[in-house]
């Protein structure tokens, strides 16, 4: 029975460090993708000559 206990606090820790990981992921803008490739394809930054 006490092996439960453990498994229950060691998998509580291990949530808690990937929502701290989550966290600081998105405080640090690493999901801030305004554009996506799929549609960053469609744009044409090239100007051409007239």
């Amino acid at each position: 029975m006490s092996v439960i206990v453990v498994l229950i606090g060691a998998s509580l820790i291990v949530a808690a460090g990937f929502l701290s990981a989550f966290i600081w992921a998105v405080k640090s803008g690493q999901y801030d993708d305004r554009y996506t490739p799929s549609v960053r394809i469609l744009f044409d930054n090239k100007e051409e000559n007239k």
